[in-house]
This record gives structure tokens, sequence and C-alpha cells, in this order.
């Protein structure tokens, strides 16, 4: 297919976008900043648009992964936006995790140019991204999911049909919420643990045997041997993704007590400098809260 990408400079489009060139997809890119991250893949064969409407207009598919509804708002609009060059049965996909208000307005808003979106957020790392084994969760219709999954399967490993449009971001939402829960959980039980005098790594000795144990919580753990980016994923990304979550609860009149302090745990790092980092300095940030020392300097 002539696939286009916006976001293949970023940690997990570049993988994905490698990965489709490297399956015999013809692939177009626009490139807006850090060039060279993208240098291999125009050498492997992938051209540079100058703008989103010279992208759309030669592209059948068009992958979008970038940080959140703002910036996919922005690449879809304007005079040189996507749906400036799109034609009829364009399918953009939308791989960024998005407000699912926004996305049932750009659905509505494509749809009127005959343009089918698609809402497939990703997950695992970009360390995934690269060995094409993401997990994917998509929001379509049956004929539409139909068409994109081989597409999807050139740079994932797990492919989930969520449900109709608009499934996707939400179970992306909630996914995010339950992973920062324990990443926040763990380091507030980091600094507690080291305040009472005992020895935090008993701690990961009896969680790493035991039902609590998962991958986010040995990412946090390595912090206690000072490495700092065991998860990569930005602080500030992870604040943005539970912020749209507390906003779909809002909207759905449910409480949110637990999304509500997840949220400030992360908004409160972000305070004390530690946004652009990754999701482990959350172990940092209760060191400065509460005295405790805990990564090793």
């Amino acid at each position: 297919m002539k696939i286009g990408f916006v976001g293949a400079s970023g940690l997990m489009g570049h993988g994905m976008a490698k990965n489709l060139l490297a399956r015999g997809h013809t692939l177009a890119l626009t490139v807006h900043r850090k060039r060279e991250t993208v240098a291999d893949l125009l050498a492997a064969g992938a051209t540079e648009s100058p703008d989103g409407a010279s992208l759309a207009a030669g592209s059948e598919m068009v992958f979008v992964c970038v940080t959140g509804s703002p910036q996919v708002e922005a690449v879809l609009g304007g005079q040189q936006g996507l749906l400036a060059g799109a034609r009829a049965g364009l399918i953009i996909v939308d791989c960024s995790t998005s407000e699912p208000d926004s996305t049932a307005r750009l659905r509505q808003r494509c749809a009127a140019q005959g343009v089918v979106f698609v809402d497939a957020p990703l997950s695992r790392t970009p360390v995934e991204a690269e060995a094409g084994r993401l997990n994917v969760m998509v929001g379509a219709e049956p004929e539409v999911m139909a068409k994109l999954e081989p597409v999807l399967r050139c740079f994932a490993e797990n492919v989930f049909h969520m449900g109709p449009p608009g499934s996707g971001h939400v179970i992306k939402l909630l996914n995010n919420f339950i992973a920062q829960a324990v990443c926040t959980a763990t380091a507030e039980a980091f600094a507690v643990g080291q305040r009472a005098g005992v020895d935090v790594k008993k701690l990961v000795e009896l969680v790493s045997l035991g039902p609590v144990n998962c991958g986010l919580f040995q990412a946090m753990a390595k912090t206690l041997d000072g490495q700092m980016d065991a998860l990569k994923f930005e602080l500030d990304n992870a604040r943005k993704d539970v912020r749209y979550y507390t906003h779909l609860a809002e909207g759905l009149d449910c409480p949110s007590v637990m999304g509500e302090a997840v949220h400030q745990s992360l908004a409160l790092a972000s305070a004390l400098g530690h946004g652009r980092k990754f999701v482990p300095s959350l172990v940092e940030a209760q060191e400065q809260l509460t005295g405790a020392k805990l990564v090793p300097r």
C-alpha cells in the first residue's frame, strides 16, 4: 500500500515506520523535527512530503503517532493538514493516546469528506516498536478492521479489535490508568518503607514471588539500583493520559477517586521538576517529598 506516516521521528513511530517499510509498503513521511532520527528511513527508501496535505493526497492510509489530541487535531486541520489533501476512501489511523471526545469529533469531520478515521492506540515500549511486537487496540467497524489488520501486523504482535469506533481510545485510557496506579503506588510504598526503617529491597523480593508482581513493578524496583530508564515513558505523557482518563470518567458522571489521586501524584512529580524524565522518577519525587533515600547516588 501507499502509506503516509506522521510522527516517525518519535520513539514509537520510528519502529512502526521502519517495519512498514521493511515489509514492502511504499512509505512517505512528514518531518518536522529530529531529522536525524528518520535519516535511516529515508535512506531505506521512504520519501519526504512537505506537509500533511501532500502526504494525504498521495496515500491510501495515513498513520498518526503523536503526543495527544491537540497534536492530532493540528495534524488533521489547517490549510496544510491531512484533511486539506485527503481524498474519499483514505483511512487515517490515530495511534496516539487521545481523548475519546476529540476522537469522535474528528471521526465526524473525516466522514463528511468520505475519509475513515480509526482509533488504534498502542501499548508496550519503543523496544517492541523496533522489533515489530507492539500491542494495538483498535476501534473500528468490522469491514474497516479487515482492511487494517494486515497492515497493523507489520509492526504489531497482537492486534485487538476492541469494538466499534472509539473503543480503542477508551480501553487505552483504562489500561494507562491502571499502569500509572501501579507506578505511583510503588513509588509511595518505597518511600514509606524506607522512612519506616525497613530494607525496601526485601519488599521487592516478596512482591517478585507473589500475585502483586508485574513488569511495571519490576521497572520501578530498578530505581533502587539507580536505573531510572527501565520504563521509557515520559512522566508528563503519563500525566496527560491519566488526565484524559479522569475527563472520561467525569463526562460519564463516574466517580474517579483513584484516578484523581494518581493524576495528582503525577502532577506533583511534574511540578517538582521531573516531568521530562521517565515515569520511574516518581521515586525521586517521593524522595523530595518525604526525605527518604532510595536512589543510590
